[in-house]
């Protein structure tokens, strides 16, 4: 797999095997971008979170297109050291990047220190993990006003996508193939 666009352009990381292990595919990757990029997204600056990071490509795509720092949450302890070992082979400064090795619901548990502008959200399939998620991210305030949520999840989901969370108002829902890709902006109000 290879990163598509800004500083690490072309160059390749390492994704895992497994059972439900499913790194976005390049075409899907592509769409997501181009779909953040007509909605203005600007990565100077941009504190971005991965959850459910897998192989990390969401997080580390926007951190080669500019990110200031991105937090990688991903359960799989061995995972989690693929992402640190791509960060560590594409040359990401120390201090732009956290890698945690912890489950998606204690790693939201509680305030956010401080929020993020664009937070990626890849559970797991079939394991109904979306919405308790959007909840823990809304109401701990780990999403910044006008900040973008992107949801990567399987395209059969049942899912009320203009009332999934409290908070959150539906930019996009798009499907690709048998992946379904929505994006959500926090409401300020």
């Amino acid at each position: 797999m290879r990163i598509i666009a800004g500083r690490f352009k072309g160059r390749s990381i390492v994704t895992g095997e497994g059972p439900g292990y499913r790194p976005a595919t390049a075409r899907v990757r592509e769409a997501l971008f181009s779909m953040l990029a007509a909605r203005g997204v600007v990565y100077a600056g941009l504190r971005v979170m991965d959850v459910f990071a897998g192989s990390g490509s969401l997080g580390l795509e926007a951190l080669s297109r500019g990110a200031a720092f991105c937090r990688f949450i991903e359960k799989s302890r061995a995972a989690a050291g693929l992402i640190q070992r791509n960060l560590d082979a594409l040359g990401a400064e120390r201090g732009s990047f956290a890698v945690d090795a912890a489950d998606a619901a204690r790693a939201l548990a509680g305030q956010a220190p401080a929020p993020f502008g664009l937070i990626f959200v890849d559970p797991p399939y079939g394991k109904d993990l979306l919405p308790p998620t959007l909840e823990r991210i809304t109401a701990g305030g780990w999403l910044a006003p006008d900040g973008i949520l992107v949801a990567e999840v399987e395209d059969r989901l049942v899912l009320d996508a203009t009332s999934a969370a409290p908070g959150l108002a539906l930019l996009a829902d798009r499907a690709y193939g048998q992946t379904r890709i929505l994006l959500w902006q926090r409401t300020t109000a």
